[in-house]
């Protein structure tokens, strides 16, 4: 830059003139390389005169000269060689040659030539560089270059379709597969191997394949890639992770995948092949977390003490202490009344009139409320503390503040208020068993279910205790009783009960609302297990029942409970889906979407989600089943996070298009799709609806008991181990809830408000809690974050983003993942939530 003085006096800068010198240099580059190109040129097309030669000698010299230049400059290609661009006016020419050629090795050394050529100038549907590499030489093809390998990927997949559908054989394409596999192993591009073997339908090349430097990548990408296959081939993919896993002593994941497939005989073998007796712990509580029912042998555990002790975990009986752990640990120890929750006092005068009057409907709400918000913390302000939680400080006895039905789920929230703590919450609500009213007495059967909710005992005082009452004429005592015992023993297939409650469900004279809970409390108790004689006892019951009872609004709960023992199952269901051939339109409409939807849950099935999105399209159905057609897009699309994305948006334009049916459901179906995931989208939506004019679409003081459950301890999300695993009963509970739902009028605001209790069965602690080798928590130091997803990326990508450091035990919220902050321990369970177990990593050293 210059300087010099302008007309005010000041100094300005002024540009000078480009350097020559530099200009210069820049033409001598350019004329140099233009001569390299020349000469490059020149060379290349000599070399193709001589492949023209009449001698052999020379023309061999001459094409494998030319077959090691092309495979030196493609080898490492990230744009198209300048060598390619030469050779392109002699492509065809070259073709032709080829044609004219006898049989012999220089034959098969000019198809490899034109096999690389054709990359940049074979038409796409011709797979010319696939034809000229199987008539090549058989030389090592990964020596030619990634890029090469991956185009001769994508064209083996279309000529491996192409030969299927005219039934030839693919043996050469299979032998080319094999190395392709072998090089993406190697140089980790482990999705692109995958891919391939998915294309020619055959992963089993995938095993000799994995080692230790790659397996987990592997799997992950099967694990993820599953869920957007179709039966079997889903079923395949994690057949083959389980197996890889299993391969190289990654038991928790392989346990992880038995569960997901539902297998429990690949359970029992990952027990009988690992002999790390703590390792087996640690599956106790993946199982414990999964909430199924299995039983230890011999054979998995050997010594008895250590066997006793795994079964404990797996019954969950130390669940209540380890949450009461977390809750003393963060401070939230101290009980909330309702008032807490509402903080009507912040109104500022809004809506305070009446605010204080004592009605039968504000006592119900602050008792499910206090129910939630108390849950699992055994003390509250209303029924353990009898100390009122009005602003006057008086006492009272909560429970005479409520009447009639509502006595039913007052009392039964004592159950809710000692989740899990079975043998002081018997003790407390066993007084209340001994009273003349019926009422109270069915809310005490409701609470002994609630209190053994996810907790197996050896000495089942549940079943001895609700077994009694279950052939009662009272009918409040019986769906008490019944009710009690779906939900302690959902999942636990036990044939005890099924006898019992087949019984009432064949007896004549049973009431229809006491059929309704059997069912529902049947399906529960053997869900997603296929049980042909529980599906026929419920369709017995469902044809069985007169048209005006069919119209009922309990009714729905008979046809759900039918697919509740198809829960996931898919295609399982079709011999039962006949039943609904001898219904009405009306009737016929809901069993078919209710068993459609229950059986394809948790799938993410495309074409299910389409047959459901277009019943609700169809006016003539403007019912019931539409409803349910809602709540299943929701069931079948909660599986996978584009999926989600994609049922939000359609929800939102039933909710500006659809009929009145179709918008009270969509609510429902936004909170089973973002159960526990406050979503910024769909917070907004639901915000807007509560204001709307139709009064049955929100209801504010539950909903408000709801976000506070548990003070914030707890989940009600289905989906764990990083939304791989969903546990059956917990959706199974979500489920019912929800379509009791879709008639709030009839049934929630109406006498059978306890089915809100069905939530239960999906309530975790959504913590992770660290234990020693000695099942005692340890608090060490991890670090939380959002979950980064890593699927088919390169290299060593981190799993979270955004993350703070704390010590356990901490809460993880929903998209949160931990990962441990220190080498010092070694987790037992590929994925930190909930109960893991540590172990001192021996090759750690502290530093000084």
């Amino acid at each position: 830059m210059a300087y010099r003085e302008n007309d005010t006096g000041t100094t300005q800068t002024k540009p000078l003139p480009k350097d020559t010198k530099k200009k210069d240099v820049n033409k001598e580059d350019l004329h140099a390389q233009l001569e390299e190109d020349l000469a490059l040129k020149q060379h290349l097309e000599l070399r193709v005169e001589r492949i023209y030669d009449v001698d052999p000698e020379v023309q061999k010299v001459a094409l494998e000269s030319m077959r090691q230049e092309v495979r030196t400059s493609i080898s490492s290609m990230t744009y198209v060689p300048k060598l390619l661009k030469f050779l392109r006016p002699h492509y065809r020419t070259l073709k032709a040659f080829y044609e004219t050629m006898l049989d012999s090795d220089l034959k098969k050394y000019l198809a490899d030539i034109l096999s690389v050529m054709a990359l940049t100038m074979s038409v796409e549907v011709k797979r010319e560089s696939l034809k000229y590499r199987l008539l090549g030489s058989e030389c090592d093809i990964c020596s030619w270059g990634h890029e090469y390998v991956r185009i001769l990927a994508g064209e083996i997949s279309q000529e491996y379709l192409m030969r299927q559908s005219e039934d030839a054989p693919v043996d050469d394409l299979m032998e080319l597969v094999e190395q392709i596999v072998a090089f993406h192993m190697k140089h980790n591009a482990e999705s692109e191997a995958v891919d391939l073997l998915m294309e020619v339908d055959d992963l089993d090349p995938l095993t000799e394949h994995v080692d230790i430097t790659n397996f987990r990548k592997t799997c992950l990408y099967l694990t993820s890639a599953a869920r957007y296959l179709p039966d079997p081939d889903d079923i395949l993919f994690m057949d083959t992770a389980y197996s890889i896993y299993l391969v190289f002593y990654e038991f928790a994941s392989a346990l992880q995948i038995a569960l997901f497939l539902d297998n429990l005989e690949h359970v029992c073998e990952v027990f009988t092949s690992c002999d790390d007796l703590l390792m087996k712990k640690q599956f106790c509580y993946i199982l414990a977390r999964q909430g199924i029912n299995f039983e230890l042998d011999d054979d998995m555990v050997e010594d008895d003490e250590d066997r006793e002790l795994s079964q404990a975990i797996i019954n969950n009986v130390k669940l209540s202490e380890g949450y009461l752990t977390l809750a003393r640990d963060i401070e939230a120890m101290e009980p909330k009344c309702p008032e807490d929750v509402y903080k009507t006092h912040l109104l500022d005068g809004r809506a305070i009139a009446g605010a204080n009057v004592d009605t039968a409907r504000e006592n119900l709400a602050a008792t499910f409320v206090n129910a939630f918000v108390n849950a699992g913390f055994g003390k509250d302000r209303l029924m353990t503390d009898l100390a009122d939680f009005s602003s006057d400080g008086s006492s009272g006895n909560w429970l005479f503040k409520n009447k009639e039905h509502a006595k039913i789920s007052v009392v039964a929230s004592l159950g809710m208020i000692l989740l899990w703590d079975v043998n002081s919450g018997l003790a407390q609500i066993d007084k209340y068993l001994h009273s003349d009213d019926n009422f109270v007495i069915a809310g005490a059967l409701l609470g002994v279910g609630l209190v053994n909710c996810s907790v197996t005992n050896d000495y089942d005082p549940a079943l001895a205790l609700l077994s009694e009452y279950i052939n009662k004429e009272d009918s409040s005592i019986q769906i008490g009783a019944i009710m009690g015992l779906g939900i302690a023993y959902a999942g636990a297939q036990d044939e005890q009960i099924l006898n019992s409650l087949i019984a009432i469900l064949k007896h004549e004279n049973v009431p229809h609302d006491v059929i309704a809970f059997t069912a529902i409390s049947l399906g529960l108790v053997f869900v997603g297990s296929s049980n042909g004689e529980v599906a026929q006892a419920i369709t017995d019951a469902l044809t069985g029942r007169s048209v005006s009872e069919l119209g009922q609004p309990l009714s729905r709960l008979l046809v759900l409970a039918l697919g509740l023992i198809y829960l996931g199952k898919q295609e399982g269901m079709e011999a039962t889906s006949e039943v609904s051939k001898s219904f009405s339109k009306k009737m016929r409409n809901y069993v078919d979407v209710t068993l459609l939807s229950c059986a394809h849950a948790g799938t993410g099935n495309v074409l299910t989600v389409q047959k459901l999105l277009g019943h609700c399209s169809h006016l003539e159905n403007a019912e019931t089943s539409q409803g349910s057609a809602v709540l299943g897009i929701a069931m079948v699309a909660m599986a996978e996070e584009i999926g989600l994305e994609m049922s939000i948006r359609s929800l939102k334009h039933f909710l500006q298009y659809g009929e009145q049916k179709i918008r009270r459901a969509v609510p429902l179906a936004l909170g089973l799709l973002c159960i526990s995931n406050p979503k910024v989208n769909v917070m907004d939506t639901l915000s807007r609806l509560s204001h709307d004019t139709d009064l049955e679409v929100a209801m504010v003081r539950i909903a408000q008991g709801l976000v506070h459950m548990g003070k914030g301890l707890l989940t009600l999300n289905p989906y764990h181990s990083n939304r791989l695993l969903c546990s059956p009963t917990a959706l199974a509970g979500l489920v019912t809830m929800l379509h009791a739902c879709l008639d709030m009028k009839s049934i929630i605001l109406g006498k059978y408000h306890f089915v809100l209790y069905y939530l239960v069965l999906a309530m975790k602690p959504r913590m992770l809690m660290t234990l020693d080798k000695n099942l005692e928590p340890i608090s060490v130091p991890v670090r939380v974050g959002e979950a980064v997803d890593v699927v088919g990326q390169p290299g060593q990508p981190k799993t979270i983003t955004g993350f703070q450091t704390h010590s356990t035990p901490v809460l993880l919220a929903a998209g949160e993942r931990a990962e441990l902050a220190t080498e010092k321990y070694v987790p037992l369970s590929p994925i930190l939530e909930g109960y893991v177990i540590l172990v001192e990593n021996t090759e750690y050293m502290e530093d000084n």
